[in-house]
């Protein structure tokens, strides 16, 4: 008997390599993201076609927050002063929200 284990994080890595081998951007990520959200809320689906739109969205969801991560760590290197790495918070500008 082969005893199969699972390693939850190398998992996730397979699942963000393959939104990005799909050539999956964020915005498309995102589009199709809230596409499953429209389509939960009609609730004219099976349980079962429930359960799978649900796990593809969250795959969906943790590629989008993996982008977003990596764009304010790029934003942290570019806030450099002095040398010096400053980690100062992004602030939207208070007429663009």
């Amino acid at each position: 008997m082969i005893l199969m284990t699972k390693n939850k994080e190398s998992d996730k890595l397979l699942e963000d390599e393959a939104l990005e081998a799909e050539g999956l951007s964020f915005e498309k990520a995102l589009e199709k993201l809230e596409g499953h959200v429209r389509t939960l809320e009609q609730g004219e689906l099976t349980l079962h076609e429930s359960l799978n739109i649900f796990e593809d969205g969250m795959k969906l969801a943790k590629f989008c927050n993996k982008k977003l991560d990596e764009a304010e760590q790029k934003i942290e290197i570019l806030l450099e002063k002095n040398g010096d790495l400053v980690k100062e918070p992004f602030q939207v500008p208070e007429d663009e929200e």
